[in-house]
């Protein structure tokens, strides 16, 4: 055996090894579930005019007093239309407070969507350049929040709110903070 053959053919195959490992563990990973530097930490600071009265700013501070959802949204989105039923029927029939934040949308288009597939938010501040998102480290539409009555943020969901992530991850956290989610408590 020459000398320096182990090293020439055993180091590619240790990287490769190595890079193989990586890559296996990354596919067993939930991609919805994206950590957040912001959990535990207060609502980025704000202040945006509402989609229905651009002449009425509304800003974080507007998100504290009780547990509340913040629900980032666009009427380009395909995966918010899917959701948006459930977003729906959550205000109606659960109680819950959802807050909206029209991302990165004309706001003709966003009043038309809301008019037509019906308005579940207490307010929608309108978010026309993307920058309060990217305060709130948004990866795209549609994502949600969890907020606690002090404004503290507790849970970010990235993608649709449905059925599942509702019964497992948001109504419990909802009925730990006092969230007024007649789900949460069953």
């Amino acid at each position: 055996m020459r000398p320096g053959a182990p090293l020439r053919y055993g180091l590619p195959l240790l990287v490769f090894a190595g890079l193989a490992a990586l890559l296996w563990q990354g596919l067993g990973r939930d991609p919805k579930l994206v950590p957040s530097p912001l959990v535990g930490r207060p609502a980025p600071a704000f202040a945006l005019p509402t989609v229905r009265d651009p002449a009425r700013t509304v800003s974080e501070r507007d998100l504290r007093g009780r547990a509340a959802l913040l629900n980032v949204w666009a009427s380009w989105c395909t995966a918010c239309r899917q959701e948006h039923p459930f977003l729906l029927r959550l205000a109606r029939e659960e109680g819950v407070a959802i807050y909206g934040l029209n991302y990165k949308d004309r706001r003709e288009d966003a009043l038309r969507w809301l008019d037509r597939l019906g308005d579940p938010y207490v307010w929608s501040a309108q978010d026309r350049s993307g920058r309060v998102g990217i305060d709130w480290g948004v990866y795209g539409v549609p994502e949600t929040f969890v907020l606690d009555a002090q404004g503290i943020i507790r849970y970010k969901h990235v993608g649709p709110l449905d059925e599942k992530v509702w019964r497992e991850r948001i109504a419990p956290l909802l009925a730990q903070l006092g969230g007024a989610a007649k789900e949460a408590a069953r």
